[in-house]
């Protein structure tokens, strides 16, 4: 399901929880709602708020250093395809088709997470795209070096490539992360807990109406980032391809 939706549902349970408190807050009976009983619901309703506030703070770090992660494996993939460029135009004209080779590889692989398509990005995960990134290094290993600095630069060339196709891997495995289900149905369940226990101890008016509306809202909009960031090659929020495109820009030349 969509993240949006997602979010949708869980302000749609959040804000029908708090207006059943205010609907319950009229029907229950007076002795129920006397000092010492809403004492009790406050020290419940405290308890479950502290658990809600550590869960939510717990969501929103690990979906800030997933995003962290594959913003940075971005950022060193497009260092390691220039530096490997520039190691191919040094090693000489031998190389251009494994230059060529490497720009048609970068070229794709922006194009396919650029669409936000999933099928798209799910073929970055296919064998057939590790194959083509293998057939690189294949490459780089059947090169004939001439003298000692064509031999440094097919060894650092063949280490570059190797670390690119690690952090690519590592950025991949990292941008299909999720939030764990039932972690995030409790943490919806305590919320509605929450804010319906707020309508209890309020009376009806419009002021304390609008104040849940947008307690809902804002709550469910940080659910909807933890989401959107556990997911960082699609959706709405999304690393930047900026250092990937500047990269094509230099290759080849």
């Amino acid at each position: 399901m969509h993240h949006l939706s997602v979010a949708l549902i869980i302000f749609v349970c959040i804000f029908f929880s708090a207006l059943l408190g205010l609907y319950l807050r009229t029907l229950l009976p007076r002795h129920h709602l006397d000092d010492d009983s809403i004492g009790v619901v406050k020290l419940a309703t405290g308890l479950i708020a502290t658990m809600a506030a550590l869960v939510l703070g717990l969501l929103i770090s690990s979906a800030k250093s997933s995003f962290d992660t594959v913003n940075a494996s971005v950022t060193r993939d497009a260092a390691n395809v220039i530096l490997l460029d520039r190691m191919l135009a040094q090693y000489g004209p031998q190389t251009q088709e494994i230059r060529g080779m490497l720009k048609q590889l970068v070229t794709g692989a922006v194009q396919q997470v650029a669409s936000g398509d999933p099928a798209q990005l799910a073929r970055l995960h296919s064998p057939e795209a590790l194959e083509r990134v293998e057939n690189l290094e294949r490459k780089l290993e059947g090169l004939s070096p001439q003298n000692d600095l064509q031999r440094r630069l097919q060894a650092r060339a063949i280490e570059v490539a190797d670390n690119a196709l690690a952090i690519r891997e590592l950025g991949l495995l990292q941008a299909v992360g999720s939030t764990p289900t039932a972690l995030l149905v409790t943490l919806v369940l305590w919320l509605c807990i929450i804010f319906g226990a707020f309508g209890l101890f309020t009376p009806v008016n419009a002021t304390v109406t609008i104040a849940l509306f947008l307690g809902a809202l804002c709550t469910s909009i940080a659910i909807f980032l933890i989401l959107e960031m556990n997911t960082p090659l699609d959706g709405m929020v999304t690393v930047s391809l900026l250092p990937m495109h500047e990269a094509l820009a230099v290759l080849g030349h």
